[in-house]
Parts: structure tokens; C-alpha cells; sequence
């Protein structure tokens, strides 16, 4: 039996198949724009568990399964048995043997770990509070297709340390760049969840602004995350000086990119300027999404194509 493959975070894949990824990527985009037709897929389904709710995860997983030839079932917390106490991995049993993947978007990475423990065909990390992979093989696979390759170039991470913040840094390791972290006191990443094997791929500054210094690639998220709205006045003020403003970004490097996963709060976490500005990438970010996620999907069940 061929073995699984599953995508629960970026440290998962190797340098050498992110590179295949990133080529693959750039075919399939390709063929989307010449509108030729890529189905790979067919007959293939992908089930999508929300735990927590997407907007750009779901179009981006449901537009791309569907345009690789295959279906997709939706399932939520409140539409099924996931809200009634059953347990994951009877869930991942039984989904399972129906389905061919399993996207998942969910609170604890304990959770998408145990289902994928018990999961008869790949699974994918849609998002967890710990890590979100899929956004940054889209945002590398962004600033490939603007500025050529990420090795050894800087990015400047600034505001709170979450999933995103915990995804560049695997990230670095892996493909070889560096990353300037800023976050406010109280809301540093943890090394422990990030799992790093050093400390060589990252440097840490108090002020976002040096943060900022010559970054090739600026970058953020909103100040809260989901699951932690309690929190959203005390944040407000504690990341009041983390607003990603065209100070920070002149002085990063002349042709540097800002990039934000979305949704984004104009005027906190970044002002309109920036993110309506020429050196916004975010819509070609968010569209990318969608088609790094079919050259993995595609990766995943089929293994490395010609």
C-alpha cells in the first residue's frame, strides 16, 4: 500500500519538493489563465471539515478541486457529527473510506494530528491556531512569481506571533531565508510550537521599524485571530505601534512587497496606503491560494507528474 502523505504543516515537504510544488503551481496557473483544461482529478473527492468558518479557504479548496476534475463535500461542525461529541478519530475512520482527501480547518493542531493518525488518505492543514501552511506556500509561491527566489532574501514579520508567524519561520528553515520578527511584549512566537531546529533562519527586534529594514518582503495579520475575539480591546492597545504604515515600508528594501493573508483591518494592523499601494501583492496572494493548493492536492494523491 503506497504510503500517506499528509500536509499538517510546512516542515512537513522537503526543499526539493517545494520546488516541485512551485513549478507545478506555475504550469497549472498557466493552463488557468489559458483556460485549458487540467482534470487530473476526476473522480476524485475532497471532503472540507470547518470547525472554524472561511471564506478564502473554502472557494479557494472548492474552485480548485472542481476545475482538477474532481467533487467536494462540505461538512461543518453544526451540519454533522463533529459537533455532537464523536470522536476524531471515528470520524477520520469512517470519512476516510469515502472520500480521497480531507481538508480540515480547525482550532488545536492536536486535532487535525489525530484525525490524520487515523486517516486513510492524505489530509491537508486548512488551518489550525498553530500553523497555517497552505497561505504561506501561497504567499512564497507570490513572491517567486514577483521577484524570483526566496533564498536569502529577508522577511519582516510584524504583529502578533500566531500560526502565520510559527509558518514563516518552518518556512525559512526549509527554503532558506531569513525572518525579522517583531511583535508586541506578551505576544512573541513560541519556539516550542514553531519547532525549529535553530535559531539561524530568524532575528528578533523590539520595534517593528527595524524590523522592517531592509526586508525584501513585509508582512502581516490582523491583530486578533479567530478564537480569541475576548482579547480584541486588550490587543488594540498592546499592537498599537505594530500597524504596518509607508514609513515601515520605506525603509525596507526599494522593490520589497507587502503581503497579508486576509481579512485585513484598514487602519490597524495595516493602514489603507500600504495595502492599496503599488507594492501590494495581496490580491495575487489570495488568488494564489487557489492554485498552490491544486499542485498540492494533485501532489498528494498522484505523487510527482511529468
Amino acid at each position: 500500500m503506497k504510503e500517506i502523505k499528509h500536509y499538517l504543516k510546512f516542515s512537513d515537504l522537503s526543499a526539493d519538493e517545494y520546488a516541485y510544488l512551485f513549478a507545478r503551481t506555475a504550469l497549472i496557473k498557466k493552463k488557468f489563465k489559458a483556460y485549458e483544461k487540467h482534470q487530473p482529478l476526476v473522480d476524485r473527492t475532497l471532503a472540507m471539515i470547518f470547525e472554524k468558518a472561511s471564506t478564502r479557504t473554502r472557494v479557494s479548496f472548492e474552485a480548485g478541486m472542481y476545475q482538477l476534475g474532481g467533487t467536494v463535500v462540505n461538512l461543518t461542525s453544526e451540519g454533522s457529527q463533529l459537533g455532537r461529541a464523536e470522536p476524531i478519530e471515528d470520524t477520520a475512520k469512517v470519512i476516510s473510506r469515502m472520500v480521497d482527501l480531507v481538508m480540515i480547518r480547525t482550532y488545536e493542531q492536536s486535532k487535525i494530528e489525530a484525525f490524520a493518525q487515523h486517516s486513510r488518505v492524505p489530509v491537508i492543514n486548512g488551518l489550525t491556531n498553530e500553523f497555517h501552511p497552505c497561505q504561506i506556500l501561497a504567499d512564497i509561491f507570490t513572491f517567486i512569481e514577483h521577484r524570483g527566489s526566496i533564498e536569502g532574501k529577508t522577511v519582516a514579520w510584524v504583529g502578533d506571533g500566531n500560526n502565520m508567524a510559527n509558518t514563516w519561520l518552518q518556512a525559512a528553515e526549509i527554503l532558506g531565508f531569513t525572518v525579522h520578527l517583531s511583535t508586541p511584549s506578551g505576544y512573541e512566537v513560541d519556539q516550542a510550537v514553531a519547532g525549529l531546529r535553530g535559531t539561524s533562519s530568524y532575528k528578533v527586534f523590539n520595534h517593528p521599524m527595524d524590523a522592517c529594514a531592509g526586508a525584501h518582503l513585509v508582512t502581516t495579520d490582523v491583530w486578533t485571530s479567530m478564537g480569541f475575539e475576548a482579547e480584541n480591546e486588550e490587543r488594540r492597545k498592546a499592537f498599537i505601534d505594530w500597524c504596518v504604515d509607508e514609513d515601515m515600508m520605506a525603509t525596507a528594501a526599494k522593490d520589497a512587497l507587502f503581503m497579508h493573508c486576509l481579512p485585513a483591518h484598514r487602519g490597524e494592523e495595516v493602514t489603507a496606503e500600504v495595502i492599496d499601494g503599488p507594492q501590494s501583492v495581496v490580491w495575487d496572494e489570495a488568488e494564489n491560494r487557489m492554485h498552490v493548493q491544486k499542485a498540492l492536492m494533485e501532489y498528494l494523491l498522484l505523487g510527482r507528474l511529468a
